[in-house]
């Protein structure tokens, strides 16, 4: 292909990280040019309420892979942890490269860090997965939405609004920002989002000398820690109406390290279970699979059921 048509969201952070891939693939690709085609997702225009009470899956992805499938765009790129477990139909993610940090950090107004903040701090974020481990930490806390891109996130914080913020490294990092950062949470702390510091990238199944060269690209470690994740996902039939931490590692001998997270919806408890293995699938689903029965089950159809009623 003499041009690729690249899709991307079109906040900075995306357009800076789809940017980072079409370099790294100018690389492996001499004499291919690559055209930006920038889409506004469902996610994107509906900054008003959290995430969780949009509803549907794919927030971030749908009208991208819409692009994909009618031929709009050849290639897309996309943070992970936006994409749904079940792609559209003829699309695969065939590059992933190698992980950028997946973990949580904290940008506090006062330059403390978590355990050192005021009673009754205000703390802007609207991951429930952040909200239920940050009250199992300081449930004094008082935690509010926030939304938008990256860079209106600090912005306020900045000026007062919040007297900290939970963000994800990754992002700051690509940005550029990390000396923002006041503390990064290790994962004991906050497990991340499943795919958190992953970027993917996505093209048609047709397309297979493109699918090769992507493939070639990616980081193998990164692979296999993110397919066992993503299978935990699937496992739990996941969506972002739901609170879910997932993160793999893997050892030198190539075992795969998964701790999984399903919390309560009203943010009050949570269960949390690790466990190792070489198959990447048959891990995550097994590790689902006992998660479902420790009462993840009953916490998942809380939270579809309300979803429904929000309908």
């Amino acid at each position: 292909m003499n041009t690729i048509r690249v899709a991307s969201r079109t906040s900075q952070l995306a357009m800076t990280q789809t940017n980072w891939v079409i370099d790294r693939l100018t690389e492996i690709l001499p004499g291919t040019s690559f055209e930006v085609v920038p889409i506004r997702t469902k996610g994107d225009q509906i900054l008003d309420v959290t995430l969780s009470k949009i509803g549907g899956k794919g927030l971030f992805v749908s009208e991208i892979e819409h692009a994909l499938l009618h031929g709009e765009a050849d290639i897309a790129v996309h943070s992970m942890k936006d994409v749904p477990y079940e792609l559209a139909p003829g699309l695969q993610l065939a590059g992933i490269p190698k992980r950028e940090d997946p973990r949580d950090v904290v940008i506090s107004a006062s330059g403390l860090p978590l355990n050192q903040l005021p009673n009754g701090a205000r703390v802007g974020t609207s991951s429930l997965r952040r909200v239920t481990q940050l009250r199992m930490v300081r449930p004094d806390f008082h935690i509010e939405p926030l939304r938008g891109n990256i860079d209106t996130r600090l912005r306020r914080v900045r000026e007062g609004e919040f007297d900290a913020i939970v963000l994800a490294a990754a992002g700051l990092h690509r940005m550029g920002w990390q000396g923002q950062i006041t503390e990064y949470l290790p994962p004991d702390v906050c497990l991340p989002a499943i795919g958190q510091g992953v970027l993917a990238v996505e093209c048609r199944e047709s397309d297979a000398d493109l699918v090769a060269v992507l493939r070639r690209w990616s980081d193998r470690e990164t692979v296999e820690a993110v397919t066992a994740e993503r299978a935990l996902l699937h496992g739990l039939q996941g969506s972002c109406q739901i609170p879910i931490g997932g993160y793999a590692t893997l050892d030198d001998s190539g075992v795969i390290h998964l701790t999984g997270l399903v919390a309560d919806p009203d943010g009050d408890a949570c269960v949390r279970e690790s466990a190792a293995g070489t198959d990447p699938v048959q891990l995550g689903k097994a590790l689902a699979d006992k998660l479902l029965s420790l009462g993840a089950d009953e916490w998942i159809a809380k939270a579809e059921a309300r979803l429904k009623q929000d309908e």
